[in-house]
């Protein structure tokens, strides 16, 4: 039993220390920037919160599930070791498949915006539209 203990602890620790999905300083800037527009920062969802936490209640499923149709290949890696550590792993993979949905479909807002043809047009019309209103702003004072 106290190896077991042992065990669960140093897997949180080592889950909570190395951190899950997250962004590049780049994402984070180009966030700011479509923030600065209007676009919210999980526009594009394709991952949801509430599943991938859900299905963490079961061993690694959560994670199974943020990994599949992205290019999130850790995410295999956490679902693992969360069924190795199941039932213990319920503590941190419920919060740690919520957080990484959210930051899969941030990322993905960013990918959509910055490469994706049809996204960068519409950012193009949401800046133009936005100085376009600076413009009525200022000319009215």
């Amino acid at each position: 039993m106290r190896n077991v203990a042992f065990l669960c602890l140093l897997a949180l620790t080592v889950f909570s220390s190395t951190g899950c999905t997250s962004l590049s300083r780049a994402d984070e800037v180009r966030l700011r920037e479509l923030n600065a527009v209007g676009i919210q920062d999980t526009e594009v969802k394709v991952k949801h919160p509430g599943v991938a936490g859900g299905l963490n209640l079961l061993p690694g499923f959560g994670n199974f599930y943020l990994g599949i149709g992205t290019n999130e290949g850790a995410q295999w890696t956490y679902g693992f070791l969360n069924l190795l550590f199941w039932p213990a792993s319920v503590i941190w993979g419920v919060p740690q498949g919520a957080i990484d949905a959210n930051t899969i479909n941030k990322k993905e807002t960013v990918y959509y915006y910055t490469y994706d043809p049809h996204g960068k047009k519409e950012f193009k019309q949401l800046e133009a539209s936005l100085a376009d209103q600076m413009l009525d702003e200022q000319a009215s004072l």
